[in-house]
């Protein structure tokens, strides 16, 4: 896939006519046939030849970015400096989303273009008819090679290059090979989501090294396993494991979307129990769509577009009462279910049923009600069930064992497919895996298993951290942390201002984050927490800085709840009292009426390291840890409730603003 639309040397472009250059654009270009399009390419064209008198380089208009799904409007490789430069046409103010736009091209080049990340990148914001503006040329305090966003206009925008050649440094640059530089993203699953229901491949959406590569791998087994399944009319089940971020959930979207057919009963769902992640990804999909028709000229429906999205995209839960009323087969021959590990057990299935339903006699847990359900097809089906170590963070959650059982107990003719990871701690699967020696056809797979986290593009083993300062594995913790200090920040401090602060200068372009807390953390309300408190995950991930509803504000905070299977850029994690350090273990607390007790049952204990094991892994860039001093002269904040997390995590070797 081309990068670009249109490219040639600076030279070459200034010797060419305007009417070539627009014809080569139009030739090459995705856009509607729009009036404004052609104008903005007009006049983008005639400044630059007027700008780029006596320079030598190359050029490129509408440079791609595959992981954003836009363009850049041009890139020029002059000297050692790769300009990006936004232009906003007849445009008189530089508003704060043009800045970020140019900022974000800017960062996607840095952090996933392996031929630009150790060369300057100087983002150019230009408003063509702005007033004239002093032009300040300043490197970032991250150290990167990354200019602030510059704003300029079309009369001063040649004394900005010039300025900005005369302050770089380094070699100068092959453009060539810049051009042919590998381009490695790693997109949020948001992010990801949108570009495969635009058609994308994962390789073009997907860093493409070696750690990695499994991502693809795990997929292609996936497919395979269908197509067998089809082709000899089988009944099948896989489980895929994979450490947190690892890309699970991308892999469900990619073989929901690949063999996704409207109308035809080998079509493909993808179901989660995850309600704040099928609404965002709902709502992300059918915004970026409406967005692209409206791009392109297209009248389009918001509700149409919603509709078709949540066909392929569907809560675990309507997918099972559906099939409740309804005893025939599935429309689906091939149902994905992420986070299999939180389907609930017998017991909390038996209650909801009574409760809800008004089934009295309803004796099947949830896996093997969903077994059953594919199990009516005359011919075949395939289950794929996605599962994440130590997530399970509700009551009544079975973890993958119950899979395991229903199979052995109800489903002896079924296919099982299993990574050669399962028989790991985390998954929970205990004795039960033990059971499939008994079972017809047992198929043990390496590629079923996701084994590097996606999430943090800067520090790929940051769950590895993580999961030894929960097991209190001090020196393996200390080990992990200075292995990758240097690209993934980690802090802590006592004070939350400062926390917001520090994460309102990390961040650039529209990098998101925000404040992540326990869903048991009910005594941070003196900070202006309140975790009662109703807040919208759809708006919390998905609106801008302008919204009070959004992340960004640092009013609203979100649960576990709201963020597993999602990330943030920047997080703030905010510690209560509910999960503190004491001697050399972990101790559990729920907040009741005036004071906090004791959680005695291990469940409980699991569910709430388990729930701070999702908080300290949503960040893929850095994070920032807030432990309150407490109060003395407040018995349910007592400093004691603090301190010894502090000193716990300051041992690991975190530094402390």
């Amino acid at each position: 896939m081309k990068r670009h639309f249109y490219t040639n040397t600076i030279e070459a472009f200034l010797n060419s006519s305007s009417t070539e250059i627009f014809g080569h654009l139009s030739q090459n270009s995705e856009f509607a046939d729009e009036i404004t399009q052609k104008n903005a390419w007009t006049v983008e064209i005639d400044i630059l030849k007027k700008v780029l008198q006596e320079c030598d380089g190359k050029i490129f208009f509408e440079y791609s970015i595959p992981r954003m799904g836009r363009r850049i409007d041009v890139v020029l490789i002059i000297k050692n400096v790769i300009f990006i430069i936004e232009f906003k046409v007849g445009e008189q103010q530089f508003t704060q989303s043009g800045i970020d736009q140019v900022w974000d091209y800017a960062l996607d080049l840095k952090n996933f273009h392996e031929t630009s990340q150790k060369h300057l990148i100087a983002p150019i914001l230009v408003a063509t008819e702005a007033k004239d503006i002093f032009s300040l040329i300043t490197e970032m305090p991250h150290n990167d090679n990354l200019l602030y966003p510059i704003k300029t206009n079309a009369h001063n925008l040649r004394a900005t290059i010039t300025s900005v050649c005369e302050f770089a440094s380094g070699e100068t640059i092959n453009s060539d090979f810049w051009s042919d530089g590998r381009y490695s993203p790693t997109p949020t699953i948001i992010e990801a989501a949108m570009s495969l229901y635009n058609n994308h491949s994962v390789k073009e959406i997907y860093r493409k090294d070696a750690s990695a590569i499994n991502l693809s791998d795990t997929s292609e087994t996936i497919l395979k396993i269908i197509n067998e399944a089809k082709n000899k009319k089988q009944k099948a089940i896989c489980f895929v494991t994979g450490v947190p971020g690892a890309g699970k959930t991308l892999v469900g979207l990619k073989i929901a979307a690949m063999n996704y057919r409207q109308n035809e009963r080998a079509s493909t769902v993808y179901l989660s129990g995850n309600g704040p992640l099928v609404a965002i990804l709902r709502e992300a999909l059918t915004r970026d769509k409406l967005k692209r028709e409206k791009s392109k000229g297209n009248k389009a429906k918001k509700g149409e577009i919603f509709s078709r999205v949540k066909t392929i995209i569907q809560p675990i839960h309507h997918f099972r009462d559906e099939y409740l009323k309804d005893t025939s087969a599935p429309f689906e021959h091939v149902t994905i279910f992420d986070e299999a590990q939180r389907a609930w057990n017998q017991v909390q299935t038996s209650n909801f049923m009574k409760r809800k339903k008004k089934i009295v006699d309803f004796f099947q847990s949830e896996p093997e009600f969903l077994i059953s359900c594919l199990d009516r097809h005359k011919d075949w089906a395939v289950i794929v069930c996605l599962v994440g170590g130590g997530q399970e963070i509700n009551t009544g959650e079975a973890g993958i064992s119950e899979w395991i059982e229903s199979l052995n107990r109800s489903f002896p003719d079924w296919h099982v497919y299993v990574s050669n990871r399962l028989t790991d701690s985390e998954y929970a699967a205990g004795k039960s895996l033990k059971l499939l020696d008994k079972h017809k056809t047992v198929y043990t797979i390496e590629n079923l298993h996701l084994s590097v986290s996606l999430r943090s593009f800067r520090a790929e083993h940051v769950s590895l951290l993580v999961k030894n300062i929960l097991d209190l594995k001090l020196e393996d913790a200390k080990r992990n942390y200075q292995s990758i200090k240097e690209k993934y920040p980690i802090v802590i401090t006592r004070n939350l201002t400062k926390a917001k602060e520090w994460l309102k200068k990390k961040a650039r372009g529209s990098e998101r984050y925000g404040i992540v807390v326990s869903s048991q953390a009910q005594r941070l309300k003196p900070y202006a927490i309140d975790v009662k408190s109703p807040m919208d995950p759809i708006h919390w991930f998905l609106d801008n800085k302008e919204d009070v509803r959004s992340s960004y504000y640092l009013e609203d905070v979100a649960t576990e709840f709201d963020v597993q299977g999602l990330e943030l850029d920047w997080a703030c994690v905010t510690w209560d009292g509910d999960f503190r350090h004491v001697g050399n273990d972990w101790k559990c607390f729920s907040f009741v009426g005036s004071k906090w007790n004791n959680i005695n049952k291990d469940e409980r204990k699991l569910y709430l390291k388990n729930a701070y094991r999702v908080l300290l892994t949503r960040a893929r860039q850095g994070m920032i840890i807030v432990i309150p001093e407490g109060d003395k002269n407040d018995p349910t904040r007592d400093p004691f409730f603090y301190n010894s997390t502090f000193d716990y995590l300051c041992k690991v070797g975190l530094s402390v603003i």
